[in-house]
């Protein structure tokens, strides 16, 4: 989504929603009619407006909503006083942020050995997996076996030096993960992420004390009050998603609220290059960030994650499986928008992710 103030100066932001982009647009729609006429710098206070204003508050979509509104209006004062917005949140803490992909595409599988080793031959020194079958409340032994035979290839595929997260993309119970998280310490993850599903977070600081794995979570928590209790029951990491937890607004709030309890920063980003490029200014801002995702892949020249919508997509290209420090104004990107407008004209909108079933029919978490 684009914002233009009357001087002509114009911001990009990236509302989007996993399976529901409609209602998401819609929703901006509604909000657009307060920010017509209104000051574009005026940042915290359209967001307080656009967040509280409507009585009913918080979710995803509302909160996708005002994160594309967000973005574009940071990304709009950038531009209006030639700076990266990480210097309008305080300037550099790095000079590159350290990004990790996805090592997934086995049926049935935990990780891709080779696509690991792929990874790794470009510069990543992390990745992550996640397993890609269904999974009961409470798994057979064959199961895990295979689990932490999956994982055990996967480490020795990809070596010691490189860091291996594991999402569990909610799919696991709170048994499940206590069970399993014990049988795979030994092989070191960097993190296990979503190990219950964001409904039971009450129920993280069960799974913390059970394992010395490191828990993250926060895809799908959109507020930092939702991020609160999650960080008392001791998360190493938080996830929040610059394009659903209110934009660069917000998730800089929450990363100063996840550095009071010793936890670092990791955006969940499987989206485009808008969304990336808003990860990293805030990456760029804060202190305690430990790694951002990336689908980009700008390392493979013939990959398209969204990087032929830009006119500068060698700006988010990595080196040594980092993102050097964006430096133009802004979010850093120039957004090429008669292909963001070729794209929307025949690509679909509206993205699916599968509806997974058990044996016997009944629904399974995907």
């Amino acid at each position: 989504m684009k914002i233009t103030s009357s001087t002509g100066i114009a911001g990009w932001g990236e509302a989007t929603l996993e399976n529901w982009v409609v209602p998401v647009a819609t929703t901006v729609e509604q909000m657009a009619g307060h920010l017509v006429g209104q000051d574009p710098r005026r940042i915290t206070h359209h967001w307080q407006v656009l967040t509280r204003g409507g009585f009913y508050r918080g979710g995803p979509v509302l909160g996708s909503a005002v994160a594309g509104i967000d973005q574009a209006l940071w990304d709009l004062s950038g531009h209006a006083l030639g700076a990266p917005v990480h210097d309008l949140l305080g300037g550099a803490t790095r000079d590159r942020v350290r990004i990790y992909a996805h090592a997934n595409g086995l049926q049935d599988r935990t990780g891709n050995p080779e696509r690991a080793q792929e990874l790794v031959k470009h510069g990543y020194t992390m990745i992550k997996i996640a397993p890609d079958r269904r999974t009961r409340f409470i798994e057979s032994a064959e199961y895990l076996d295979s689990f932490v035979a999956d994982l055990t290839e996967l480490r020795t595929t990809a070596g010691p030096d490189v860091d291996i997260a594991i999402d569990l993309h909610g799919r696991f119970s709170v048994a499940q993960s206590r069970r399993a998280l014990r049988r795979i310490e030994h092989l070191t993850p960097c993190f296990v992420e979503e190990p219950l599903r964001p409904e039971h977070s009450a129920l993280i600081g069960d799974i913390v004390r059970s394992t010395i794995v490191p828990i993250a979570t926060g895809e799908r928590l959109y507020h930092r009050t939702e991020f609160r209790p999650v960080l008392e029951a001791g998360v190493a990491i938080v996830q929040p998603d610059l394009s659903h937890a209110g934009g660069i607004t917000e998730v800089m709030r929450i990363a100063a609220q996840a550095e009071v309890y010793d936890a670092q920063l990791a955006p969940h980003c499987p989206l485009g290059p808008i969304a990336l490029a808003a990860c990293l200014q805030v990456d760029l801002a804060v202190p305690n960030v430990l790694a951002q995702e990336s689908v980009i892949e700008a390392h493979d020249p013939h990959a398209r994650h969204g990087q032929e919508l830009l006119s500068n997509p060698e700006v988010l290209q990595p080196v040594d499986g980092h993102i050097p420090r964006l430096t133009e104004p802004g979010l850093g990107i120039t957004v090429d928008e008669d292909a963001v407008r070729r794209a929307v004209a025949t690509g679909p909108l509206e993205a699916g992710s599968p509806t997974w079933t058990y044996l016997d029919t009944s629904f399974a978490e995907w």
